[in-house]
Parts: C-alpha cells; sequence; structure tokens
C-alpha cells in the first residue's frame, strides 16, 4: 500500500482521493480522520493530517468544527478534472509529439488506439 521514495502524506491525500473518485466516500460524506488514517497505515498522526490539510487545501476536504472532515460538493468533478489534466500532460502531449514526428494524424492515433483497446479485451485485459 505504501509506496517507497513517494512522501506518505501525498500518499494518504492520493488514496483520499481514490475513494472520492471510486464513489466510497460521496459528496458531504464523512471522512476519515486523522487518527483513523494514521492507525489505519500505521503512520504517525501528524504525517495523516498533512495529508488530510492538502486536500482540504485544495477545496476536496472542509473541515466542519467539533464534527469532522467532509467531502466537498464538487470534490469528485474537481478530482476528475485535475486527473484528466495531470493525464493529458502527461501521456497525451508526449503521445502527439512522438505521432507528429512520424507522421501520424488524429485518425491514425485514434485507430491505434482502437487495436489496441480490442487486443487488450481479447486478452481479458481492460483497456
Amino acid at each position: 500500500m505504501i509506496e517507497e521514495g513517494k512522501a506518505l502524506f501525498l500518499q494518504i491525500a492520493e488514496n483520499v482521493e481514490d475513494s472520492i473518485l471510486d464513489g466510497s466516500l460521496a459528496d458531504d460524506a464523512r471522512a476519515p480522520s486523522t487518527n483513523e488514517l494514521a492507525a489505519f497505515y500505521r503512520i504517525n498522526p501528524a504525517t495523516a493530517a498533512k495529508g488530510v490539510n492538502v486536500l482540504v487545501e485544495r477545496g476536496i476536504l472542509v473541515k466542519r468544527r467539533g464534527i469532522g472532515m467532509f467531502v466537498a460538493p464538487g470534490a469528485r468533478a474537481q478530482l476528475i478534472a485535475e486527473r484528466r489534466g495531470a493525464f493529458a500532460d502527461r501521456y497525451i502531449d508526449p503521445l502527439l509529439a512522438e505521432a507528429s514526428a512520424l507522421g501520424l494524424d488524429a485518425d491514425d492515433l485514434a485507430q491505434l488506439l482502437r487495436e489496441r483497446a480490442a487486443a487488450h479485451r481479447t486478452e481479458g485485459n481492460r483497456p
């Protein structure tokens, strides 16, 4: 569960984000407390708090005084938009640069994607 080379507090934040994205934490749902996260991951509560605070600063979680942390309204849509942009930066932009170098246009790329997706489905993998 814990990755080497990546800050623990960032991993905690990403795990909470993943729970929001997969629907296990819906808008306005109570998020795990820093103590619950610390106990679950067997880490220092201050580290868990740092991960939660990253999400609060980004508006993904909101603090309700005396009650706890909750998923902010619209958090899932915000995360999808952020991750979609990061996906484009990390994968699509380099793909387009390489495609251009090879003389491939958008139709060529679409065909390659369809072929690869079909191959993955036949192998029993999900695209």
